[in-house]
């Protein structure tokens, strides 16, 4: 037993007992204070032929505590039954002479972990050994004690007499002072419910430092063991400031106004707790910052000595100033200010910032002590205080910002100086998250012009997060008078209810619409309306149109992912384009992709076809073959598109093709006038295909000069031709009439399944046989010839060489010159011999 005396040692060491022969006994170490304690250890016999058990009682003076900690620690149980051997800790006894039995359990120990500082929560701590080992056991532990005075737990005025760690703590007794948990830096026990009640005077506010914390975790929503701290007297009326566990450090905690409470709680469980508590700090005082600068829109956050947050109420506007305005700062204040936006799935909004008033005395041009920081991408949710984007000091009015996100951050610092502050207008505007200028005043409506930037990017809004309903955007493209301008998709999908895609009027739910403007003549083109997950195909303007006009609309009724696309401004290319042709004069043809039949390259490229026939006439155009590649009905043409246009004048939109599969009304169309406009355009990024080929024809509708067709008849020439009216027309199957011209020419110009054109146009038997016989016949005079021309040759040259020699030497045969062959008048081949001289 260890007793503490006033005249004794306050402190001392302690160890295991010696035992080396069991049925002697123990042998308890005598106290190393000078003798001023009663020490006294007994053994049991009564526990088994091995089993032994030594109570260690350390009794402190009214008003002292009891310290112990464990400087060696090789207990030789197995935790965590710790069988065989083993130290309990009792730290909350408060009658030495009662059984440890009715005494709150500190903890079981065992192994080479030492049990961690203790505390009596009393004036009595127990330490109980036992062993069942038969050897030697002094070197089992050793550790040390310390009476020590009370008063330091002892905050305030206890509530009760009975309690142990609540008080109530006043600001006119104490305006500052240290604060500690039960047993601090000792393990808190078990089972705790401290309050600690902090009461000033009016116009004062307190302050909380906890300079150590450590309390058991469970997670952030602290499950366990906890402190709780409420912005008022009491935790029944007053608002929470925060709910603390863990391990904290440096938390800090200020009052709204003159009082604070202050709960620390423990869970009555099995398991032993090793966490020390809490040490703080407490101060009253009327120099912490007064919250009356704070404005109507803006929230004190509890807890800190000025920071506030303000929150949109959708597009608001509202002043910030620094505390005390407009009069002087005080100093050793730092205010944050979060200014946040909306964002959720229907709305994003971004902060303006205009300052008007600035007056920051630091004491260097860096702004190292007094300063106003500006965050303007959310830094703080990052745990990214260093990195701030702006920093203001002295009197320099600092140019308006604007964050690039929902949340904007100001930290106001004053150091030891004194001045004015600052006064700064914030407003919330809706961020649509679009690249590109927008206009003041008009919601999502943006402009992009060529005399800033030739290219760039621009996209629905909050892309790639889905856009917002009930939205209307517009997106305006401005190039100069000799520009056209470029639009490539690369991602496009709205919502759409229907489980196929449409395209222009099957859109009445989310849609983008296109148009090509003529700013000369105020003329504007649609290029369609698109939906779904069919993107638009690539455009150029045509010459004189340099401005486009893109339209997204949302409905309230579900979101999609939007769209990404590119914008080019281009100098005026030929009206064809690389492909393309004026074609007029004729009364039918064929139009291809380019390269046809290889197929088309996988590069950017654009072919106008402009086709033109007689007044009062009509174009019929029909696909033979069709491969672009792309999908209507999944994802659109956003890489390789045909367009046909059955009125260029027109300020309608065309039909817009690409895939594989047609249907009738696309693959056959009839144009309204007398011309018809083709595109071909691909992107860059398209990857190739067979391409397209469409045979085109000039029509007449219900022309009476055009004949029904009739059985074709042989001529007197063996040549078929089809009966046609007088004015040289073929009308076919669906009563168009069609230029005789172009009567078995090898097309399709009646279209698809009537060939009536094409009907009977094989060649007779007669004139073949005519053409063989005059083959066979000029072959066979040909070879005659040859025949005798060789013949008649070589006997003239015989007679030749006789002659000679009897009137010349010999002589090279290389001089004599053969005569002169004349054919006979009048016959189709002739040959002429010379005979002997």
């Amino acid at each position: 037993m260890f007793i503490s005396t006033p005249e004794g040692a306050r402190n001392g060491t302690f160890s295991a007992p010696h035992m080396d022969i069991i049925s002697s006994g123990p042998t308890i170490p005598t106290s190393t204070n000078g003798g001023s304690n009663s020490v006294g250890g007994a053994g049991s016999g009564g526990l088994g032929s091995r089993a032994r058990q030594c109570i260690y009682t350390f009794i402190a003076q009214p008003g002292e505590r009891v310290d112990v900690t464990f400087t060696t620690f090789r207990v030789r149980g197995s935790p965590p039954e710790c069988n065989h051997e083993y130290i309990d800790i009792y730290s909350e006894v408060q009658d030495p002479s009662a059984e440890l039995i009715s005494s709150p359990f500190g903890g079981r120990f065992c192994g080479r972990i030492y049990p961690r500082r203790r505390i009596s929560v009393y004036r009595t701590l127990v330490i109980s050994f036992y062993t069942d080992f038969p050897n030697d056991t002094v070197n089992v532990f050793r550790g040390t004690y310390e009476f020590i005075n009370a008063s330091r737990f002892i905050v305030g005025t206890p509530t009760s007499p009975s309690a142990i760690c609540s008080f109530n703590i006043y600001g006119t007794q104490r305006r500052e002072g240290d604060f500690y948990s039960p047993t601090y830096p000792g393990v808190y026990p078990k089972n705790l419910d401290c309050q600690y009640r902090f009461i000033g005077t009016k116009g004062q506010r307190i302050r909380l430092e906890f300079m150590d914390f450590d309390l058991s975790f469970g997670g952030t929503h602290c499950p366990f063991d906890t402190v709780k701290v409420y912005d008022g007297p009491d935790d029944e009326n007053s608002p929470l400031i925060g709910t603390y566990c863990g391990q904290q450090r440096s938390l800090e905690v200020y009052s709204s106004a003159e009082a604070l409470f202050v709960r620390f709680r423990t869970l009555r469980r099995q398991a032993d707790s090793q966490n020390r508590g809490f040490a703080g700090w407490f101060e009253f005082s009327e120099k912490f910052a007064k919250l009356d600068f704070i404005s109507e829109d803006g929230e004190h956050i509890r807890g800190t000595e000025c920071d506030q947050k303000i929150l949109s109420r959708k597009e608001s506007s509202g002043t910030v100033y620094s505390p005390n305005w407009p009069l002087l700062y005080t100093a050793s204040v730092v205010c944050k200010y979060f200014i946040y936006g909306l964002e959720d799935a229907q709305h994003l909004e971004r902060v303006g910032l205009t300052f008007e008033k600035v007056d920051i005395n630091a004491s260097d041009a860096e702004c190292s002590d007094a300063f106003l920081k500006v965050y303007l991408q959310g830094q703080e949710e990052r745990g990214e205080m260093e990195s701030f984007d702006q920093a203001f000091c002295g009197d320099t009015v600092p140019p308006p910002l604007r964050s690039e996100g929902p949340r904007l951050m100001l930290v106001f610092s004053s150091a030891n100086t004194q001045g004015q502050g600052f006064k700064a207008t914030y407003t919330f505007e809706t961020d649509y998250k679009i690249p590109g200028t927008p206009s003041p005043n008009k919601g999502c409506y943006f402009s992009y012009v060529s005399e800033s930037q030739q290219t760039g990017e621009f996209n629905s809004p909050r892309y790639p997060a889905n856009y917002p309903s009930m939205t209307t955007c517009e997106y305006h493209f401005l190039g100069r008078s000799d520009e056209q301008v470029k639009i490539v998709f690369n991602y496009f999908k709205t919502r759409s209810d229907s489980s196929t895609t449409q395209y222009n009027d099957g859109c009445e739910e989310d849609w983008l619409e296109l148009y090509e403007q003529n700013e000369k003549t105020g003329q504007e083109k649609k290029y369609g309306r698109y939906c779904s997950g069919a993107a638009p195909g690539p455009i150029v303007t045509d010459i004189g149109y340099h401005t486009v006009r893109v339209v997204l609309h949302t409905d309230k009724s579900g979101v999609a992912g939007g769209f990404n696309a590119n914008y080019y401004f281009l100098k005026n290319v030929n009206r064809y384009g690389d492909c393309g042709r004026n074609i007029s004069g004729l009364e039918g043809g064929v139009v291809t992709s380019p390269g046809f039949p290889e197929p088309y390259k996988n590069d950017r490229q654009l072919c106008n076809f402009w086709i033109t026939v007689k007044p009062k006439r009509r174009i019929h155009f029909y696909f033979t073959l069709f491969h672009v590649e792309g999908e209507p009905t999944d994802r659109g043409c956003p890489s390789a598109v045909v367009r046909v246009w059955p009125d260029p004048d027109s300020v309608g939109p065309p039909v817009e093709l690409c895939g594989e599969t047609l249907t009738n009304e696309t693959r056959e169309i009839i144009s309204t006038g007398n011309s018809l406009k083709v595109q071909f355009m691909t992107a860059a990024k398209a990857v190739g295909n067979q391409g397209f080929k469409a045979v085109w024809t000039e029509i007449r509708d219900d022309d009476e000069t055009c004949a029904a067709p009739k059985v074709p008849t042989t001529s007197g020439s063996g040549t078929a031709n089809a009966k046609t009216g007088s004015a040289g027309g073929l009308r076919y199957a669906n009563g168009r009439c069609i230029s005789a011209k172009l009567v078995c020419n090898g097309l399709p110009n009646c279209g698809p399944g009537d060939d009536t054109d094409e009907l009977n146009c094989q060649r007779s038997g007669g004139i073949n046989a005519f053409l063989v016989v005059g083959g066979t016949s000029l072959c066979a005079a040909c070879g005659v010839l040859l025949i005798l021309c060789a013949g008649c040759t070589r006997r003239r040259r015989r007679n030749r060489r006789r002659r000679m020699s009897l009137v010349f030497p010999p002589h090279d045969d290389d001089d004599i010159q053969p005569p002169h062959l004349q054919p006979l008048q009048g016959m189709h081949f002739a040959v002429q011999c010379m005979d002997d001289v």
